[in-house]
């Protein structure tokens, strides 16, 4: 296994969907220092999928 994505951070709630905690912010300021807070207490990694949505991703 190359990776687990373990959340979602957005802006635009219509376009995600699965099984893995999503969170939607109203901001992309928001959205960022929501997926660093989550960064941090996880242990992983953001990547940025689309202007509007990060994911959090463990590397091993």
């Amino acid at each position: 296994m190359t990776g687990v994505i373990l959340a979602v951070i957005t802006t635009n709630k219509d376009r995600i969907a699965g099984g893995v905690p999503i969170f939607i912010e109203s901001t992309k300021e928001k959205m960022q220092q929501t997926a660093f807070t989550l960064e941090k207490i996880l242990d992983g990694m953001v990547h940025e999928v689309s202007t509007d949505t990060l994911i959090i991703v463990r590397h091993k």
